[in-house]
Formats: structure tokens, C-alpha cells, sequence
């Protein structure tokens, strides 16, 4: 250790930036070790300007080195921070109290939603509950590793629970389907920041070769939230009312900042002004990133809604593909505080890593938020009863990520356990998509496809997150850390909002072809695609036409997963393998 040097780039007395210690330079040689655990991110190693530099990869690739001579700098994510690992029993329920209400959201909605676009008339809309959420999470995270790293870990994340807390208020009190998108949007700024920011004060504290562990830990906690919040939101739905899924999580917010504020005490950063901090913020790259994707859902939601040749539809999709260009330049060229630095997005580990992640959950979620609705509109069961059914599914999950930790734990490699899981992931999309209407129609068929494609796929979630960390620089860690979730953020929303985009389209005109034509029909439509609800109402033969058409709308859109999961299992095959210790 003695090798690294705690130094920012450039002169010793020039203002801090992203890549300054934490803490002030000291010259004893206990004090430099001191600085080097509290602030793993900060640190730089000779040569480490260029990422092909022998400092970033020989301290993973060397082992055996002769006597005499002397040992190449030790990447310090391989140490961790020992002072704060020994406190991780006070620190990890703290941090993992973001995790718990992040993933117990998450399924309140999907068990939910068509309740709520039922009893708002707009059920045909309700893919943007989900999407609106992920549209400011996708696009605040990465923010999430530069503010983390400006204003300190403990204050980015005790923010983002204070967003998050009072989005979720919003929620409960909406009034309409537009009120709901905008406080679920508004949440999504701190829900951004639950997952990031925890796995990045993770990456901090715990040497890399048990990241994967604790990951799966982490994992566990998810999936905890996450199978009690399926059931508990299909359980408040048909009793008390679905508003209660989101105000329940305020009480929760207000624990988990109290616990972060008592138990979280991590090295504070430089104490300039706060207008120099702010400088520091990337807030152009990150409208033109929400900007870019709301048009591309707006486009999408407006053509499979209305029609393909609308002009709403042909512009918002027309304008979304240069606003993306102009935020990749944007970050490259204009940002002098990029969230997303061309060097770390465009690496090939890197890049092949967020792929493997945007379609592995793009094909995941899709899968995942519309299996609900087929449980419901086809088989005819309540929220209650399709929540329950996510629970071995979340179970599956978690044995995937804890899986996938141990096994890199314990042999130190993830590049041919990261195919593999893709390849399961792969099967088990296969299975849903036969058991949806394709071989036979059979809901314990799908929830077992479920299973089997969400263990593969969070097995490579986190195989892909040990890569990142292997192959980024230390001093890019918390930046990288981030942008994978972005990658995975923007892999949900798009998932989720093609997958709706397929749906509907097929429901509107499967419903058109096999209903008789007339005015009375296509009041049919738009009813039965407003509300579940008016299923019940229809005549017994009609209500099977009508399942029906659900049914062969649920299977497209579980026949793109196929398709999306194969581009992750192209992406995976580019990713560089880096032994995971000394």
C-alpha cells in the first residue's frame, strides 16, 4: 500500500475536484493508510491517467513476483476500508433500510397498477406509473455518484430519502392518472439515489473480492421488500385502497433517515462553497438525458395508443434519437464535471458490461410488469392473488445474486459464470412465453419462467457490477458504480415501455379483428382497454373474445424478451475478464 499516493491530479494546492481526497494529505506514513481506507475513490497510482496503463491492470493480473523486486501498486478497491468494515453491523441495516423501500415500490406497483388505472379510467395508460418513475431514476442516478462524491455519501443519500419520502406522499394523494405520473416521476429523483448511492459507500467499505457477497446481501434485502410488497399491494388494492401502498412508505422514509443520520458516519468532503459545488453538477447533460428519453416514450406510448402515422408520435420519436446524440456530445466535449465521461461509458469491459445489463433487464422487465396483468385480465384473478404469485419469483432472484457473489467469491472469475446466467436467463424467457398461449396456457407454467429468467438475469446483474469495478479506474469507481445503474435504469424504462407499446398495439387491433364491427364495438375497445373492471361486465361470450385478445397481446410482448435477451447474450461475450484479487 505503500506504493499509492493519495493525490489529486495537478498541483498539491489547486482547488479540490472530483478526484481530491476526502481528507487532508498527512505525511506520516499511518495517517496516508488512514486516508487511503476512508476514501477509496480519491486514490491515484502512478501512470493512472490511462486506463491501459500497466497500475490499472497489474495489480490483478500479477501474483508471483520475484524476490527483489518491487511489487506493482495494489488497486485499493481490493482492500476496502478495514476502520468501517468492523462498524458494517451498525452501518449495512442503515444503508439497507434505501434498499428494503426501493424494491418494496417497485412491486406495490406492479401488483397493483391495474387497480389504479382501473379506478382512474386510464388503464391503457398505466404503463407510465412504471415508466415515469424510471424515466427521473434513470436519469438522476449517474448525478447521484458526482453529488456523492461532492456533497459526501451521507448527504446524497439522506436526500434522495427525503425526495423519495415525499413523492411517494405525492402519490397517495393524487387525484388523477396525470397527478400519479408526476409525484411518481417526482419519487424517482430520490429513488435514483437509494440503490446508487448504498452500492457505492459498499464499494468503499468492502474489498473487492467480497463485493459480490455483500451485493448478494444487499440482494437479499431487495428481495425481502420486494415479496412483501407484491403481496401487501394487492392485499391494500382490494381492501383499504391502493393510496395506501405509497403512504405507508412516508413512516418508513422518516425511520430510514433517522437511522442513516445516528449510524452512517463517513469522512466529510472539502467544505468550499456550495456554489462551487453546484458547478460541479452536470444538470445539462442530465435534462438533455430526461428530455431525450421522455420523447422516446411519449413517441412510443403515442403510437401504439393513437396510431403510428400520428404526427404527436413521428416528432417525439423523430427528436428523441438527436437528443440522445446531443447528450453523448454533450458529455464528451461541453461538461467539465461529466456524469457520464466518455472514458468510462465507451471502455469495451465497461460498455459490453452496462449492455449485458440494459437488455438483460429491458427483457426482464417487460416480462416482469406485464406477467400481473395476464394473471388478471386471462385467468381472472385478483391483485392479491397475482402478488402472491411474484413471491417465488423474488425468492428465485435473490438465490441468483447471492449465487453469483459466492461463486466469484470463491474462484474469483465472472466471464463465463455472466454468459451462463444470461443463457438461463434466456430459457427462462422461452418458458414464459410457452406457457403464455404459444404451447399451452398455464400461470404456474409462467411464474416458473419467471423464476428461472430472474435468477439468471440477477446473477449476471451482479457478475456485470464486479466487472465494472475490475476494470474501471479507483478513481472513477463511485462515477462507474453509477452509470452502470444508469444503464440498468434506462434498460427498466425502455423495457417496460416497449413492452406496453406492444401490448397495446396488439390488444387494439386484436380486439378490432375478432369483435363484430360498429360503434358498439369499438366502445368495447376503449373500455376494456381503460378498465379491467368492465371485463366483468361484458356477456360471457364476449368476455372470452376479450381474454382472449389479452392473452395473444401478453404473448407478444413475452416473445420480444426473447429477443432482447439474446442482444444481452451478445453483449456479455465482449466483456474482459479480470481476476478479482491480488
Amino acid at each position: 500500500m505503500a506504493a499509492s499516493t493519495v493525490a489529486a491530479p495537478g498541483n498539491a494546492n489547486s482547488e479540490p475536484n472530483e478526484t481530491t481526497s476526502l481528507l487532508a494529505r498527512r505525511d506520516s506514513k499511518s495517517d496516508s493508510l488512514s486516508s487511503i481506507n476512508d476514501n477509496p475513490t480519491a486514490i491515484t497510482t502512478p501512470g493512472s491517467g490511462s486506463h491501459d496503463s500497466k497500475s490499472d491492470r497489474g495489480s490483478v493480473e500479477g501474483d508471483n513476483v520475484e524476490a527483489g523486486e518491487s511489487r506493482e501498486p495494489v488497486n485499493p478497491l481490493f482492500e476496502g476500508n478495514p476502520e468501517m468494515l468492523a462498524k458494517m453491523h451498525l452501518l449495512f441495516p442503515a444503508i439497507a433500510l434505501g434498499v428494503l423501500l426501493s424494491a418494496a415500490d417497485q412491486t406495490l406497483v406492479v401488483s397493483s397498477y391495474a387497480k389504479m388505472g382501473s379506478d382512474l379510467n386510464a388503464l391503457n395508460n398505466t404503463s407510465w406509473i412504471a415508466t415515469a418513475y424510471f424515466l427521473t431514476l434513470t436519469s438522476f442516478q449517474p448525478l447521484y455518484g458526482k453529488l456523492s462524491d461532492i456533497f459526501g455519501r451521507k448527504t446524497a443519500l439522506l436526500s434522495a430519502y427525503t425526495i423519495f419520502g415525499t413523492g411517494c406522499l405525492f402519490c397517495g394523494l393524487a387525484r388523477s392518472l396525470n397527478e400519479l405520473v408526476a409525484a411518481r416521476a417526482f419519487a424517482g429523483i430520490g429513488g435514483g439515489g437509494l440503490l446508487t448511492v448504498s452500492s457505492i459507500i459498499l464499494s468503499d467499505i468492502v474489498p473487492l473480492r467480497t463485493r459480490g457477497s455483500w451485493q448478494g446481501y444487499v440482494n437479499l434485502v431487495y428481495a425481502a421488500g420486494a415479496s412483501a410488497g407484491g403481496p401487501l399491494g394487492g392485499i391494500l388494492s382490494d381492501s383499504i385502497g391502493w393510496r395506501w401502498a405509497f403512504l405507508i412508505q412516508g413512516p418508513l422514509c422518516i425511520i430510514a433517515i433517522t437511522a442513516v443520520t445516528v449510524f452512517l458516519n463517513l469522512p466529510k468532503p472539502d467544505a468550499s462553497h456550495w456554489l462551487t459545488k453546484l458547478r460541479k453538477i452536470d444538470f445539462l447533460g442530465a435534462f438533455t438525458l430526461v428530455f431525450a428519453v421522455f420523447c422516446l416514450l411519449v413517441g412510443m406510448d403515442r403510437g401504439s395508443n393513437v396510431s403510428w402515422t400520428s404526427k404527436t408520435a413521428i416528432i417525439f420519436c423523430a427528436t428523441s434519437l438527436p437528443l440522445f446524440v446531443l447528450f453523448v456530445f454533450i458529455e464528451m466535449k461541453i461538461a467539465s464535471f461529466p456524469f457520464a465521461p466518455g472514458h468510462i461509458i465507451f471502455h469495451r469491459s465497461l460498455v459490453a458490461s452496462y449492455l449485458t445489463n440494459y437488455f438483460g433487464l429491458a427483457a426482464n422487465m417487460g416480462v416482469f410488469f406485464y406477467s400481473p396483468l395476464y394473471m388478471q385480465a386471462v385467468d381472472g384473478l385478483s391483485a392479491t392473488a397475482a402478488g402472491v404469485r411474484l413471491i417465488p419469483v423474488m425468492i428465485f432472484m435473490v438465490s441468483g445474486s447471492l449465487f453469483g457473489g459466492l461463486y466469484m467469491q470463491k474462484t474469483g472469475r465472472y466471464y463465463k459464470l455472466t454468459i451462463s446466467s444470461i443463457l438461463i436467463g434466456l430459457f427462462g424467457a422461452c418458458v414464459t412465453f410457452s406457457c403464455s398461449g404459444f404451447l399451452t396456457s398455464s400461470t404456474p407454467g409462467i411464474t416458473v419462467g419467471l423464476c428461472i429468467s430472474c435468477f439468471g438475469v440477477s446473477s449476471a446483474i451482479t457478475t456485470t457490477l464486479l466487472s465494472v469495478l475490475a476494470n474501471a479506474d479507483p478513481a472513477d469507481q463511485a462515477i462507474a458504480t453509477a452509470c452502470t445503474y444508469l444503464f440498468r435504469s434506462l434498460g427498466s424504462v425502455t423495457g417496460v415501455s416497449i413492452a406496453a407499446t406492444v401490448v397495446q398495439q396488439r390488444l387494439r387491433v386484436e380486439l378490432r379483428n375478432r369483435l363484430e364491427n360498429g360503434k358498439e364495438a369499438d366502445e368495447i375497445v376503449e373500455h376494456v382497454r381503460q378498465s379491467l373492471d368492465f371485463i366483468k361486465t361484458l356477456e360471457p361470450g364476449v368476455r372470452v373474445i376479450v381474454r382472449k385478445c389479452y392473452q395473444s397481446a401478453t404473448n407478444a410482448c413475452f416473445a420480444l424478451s426473447i429477443l432482447v435477451m439474446c442482444f444481452a447474450l451478445t453483449a456479455s461475450l465482449f466483456i474482459k475478464e479480470k481476476k478479482l484479487s491480488r
